[in-house]
């Protein structure tokens, strides 16, 4: 134990065998200069080494907090890197220099025939994605479609966005659409083209588990958006062998710019083909633009 000595003369110090001790808080970090005696700064010292050790230990804590902390991102985004992006088909490696003419329907129908008309001028088919609005508002047309041995495949029962629906409703989506066209041609659809565009992973993984394909376009005309004939064609002839061209069958100028456009692929020696003849539905691989490539 210590041994504690009262000096004769009043100070707010007790002397201790190992050094002073303030008896007051104001006098904590004082030193009294007048003490000779014993070793009056080793319990300052003691003091400062207690300080760094605990300032030390609070740096450590934090530098492993740090650390779990940037483990825990890293973790994640490892994580995020190995979810691999579901792709539907954008175009394919085809060699056959052919492509794919395609028509969405959502609405209208009074230039559908004509479409046909120009086609097989050019001993063409075509493919038509359909809605099941459009279908049940034009059940003949479809018939019609199917009858003169152009392809339907489906594009919706609602024309939503798949993306923002649960699995359960996307199924229905495409599941209706599948019916009513195979009650009404015999023939159930084998490719689905998201409405807009909009896909996601589970839309992907959705159709699959279906046993069809997502198909969507690398060559888009715009036609919806009221370009002339002649501007749609030139979209239309960027194509390259293996593309997916989308066109609408009810654009205000799809009739007009269609010949010029066949005329076009003509000239580039490629050739029409229907969905179901240039995309796979199995033994392929997608990268990471959308272009199918055959296993082989």
């Amino acid at each position: 134990m210590y041994q504690l000595f009262k000096s004769k003369k009043s100070s707010p110090f007790i002397k201790i065998k190992e050094g002073i001790i303030p008896q007051n808080n104001s006098d904590k970090f004082r030193i009294n200069p007048s003490e000779t005696w014993g070793k009056p700064r080793n319990i300052y010292i003691k003091m400062f080494i207690v300080l760094r050790k605990k300032t030390i230990l609070t740096a450590i804590a934090v530098i492993l907090l740090v650390a779990v902390s940037l483990s825990v991102v890293i973790g994640l985004g490892a994580r995020e890197a190995k979810t691999e992006r579901k792709l539907p088909v954008y175009a394919v490696e085809s060699g056959q220099n052919a492509v794919a003419l395609t028509f969405d329907a959502s609405w209208g129908a009074e230039r559908t025939s004509l479409i046909m008309d120009v086609l097989e001028k050019y001993e063409v088919k075509g493919t038509f994605f359909l809605t099941g609005i459009w279908i049940d508002a034009y059940p003949d047309k479809v018939k019609e479609i199917a009858a003169r041995g152009h392809e339907i495949q489906n594009h919706s029962l609602n024309h939503l966005n798949m993306s923002k629906l649960s699995v359960t409703e996307q199924i229905k989506e495409i599941e209706t659409v599948n019916q009513k066209i195979e009650a009404l041609t015999g023939k159930k659809p084998l490719y689905f083209r998201p409405p807009f565009g909009d896909y996601d992973n589970t839309l992907i993984a959705t159709v699959r588990s279906l046993g069809m394909q997502s198909v969507q376009w690398d060559i888009d005309s715009l036609d919806w958006k009221k370009l002339s004939g002649g501007q749609i064609a030139d979209r239309v002839s960027k194509a390259r062998d293996g593309s997916v061209i989308l066109c609408h069958n009810n654009s205000e100028h799809i009739v007009e710019a269609l010949p010029l456009i066949l005329e076009g692929l003509k000239n580039k020696k490629l050739k029409p083909v229907t969905v179901s003849e240039l995309i796979a539905v199995d033994n392929y691989n997608i990268d990471s633009s959308g272009l199918q490539l055959r296993s082989k």
